[in-house]
């Protein structure tokens, strides 16, 4: 799942100038985005469209793995 968060937030960006933390708490999968300011706003996109679609994406392997997810993004 992370090398497809990092191919999608590659593509939408253009650039591969951030950073992907994966955690596993239980059966939650965290992923921790750290980004630069400019490309943040990229990533969540108007009122945070883009990345809804992004976990909206992510859900799918996570529901066949039996896991629940999240996805953080936060300045670097």
């Amino acid at each position: 799942m992370k090398d497809l968060l990092s191919f999608i937030i590659n593509k939408i960006t253009g650039t591969g100038d951030f950073t992907i933390a994966e955690t596993e708490e239980g059966e939650r999968v965290i992923f921790e985005v750290k980004a630069k300011k400019e490309i943040i706003g990229l990533i969540i996109g108007r009122e945070g469209k883009t990345i809804k679609n992004i976990r909206k994406i992510l859900s799918v392997p996570a529901v066949l793995s039996h896991k629940g997810i999240a996805i953080n993004v936060t300045e670097t």
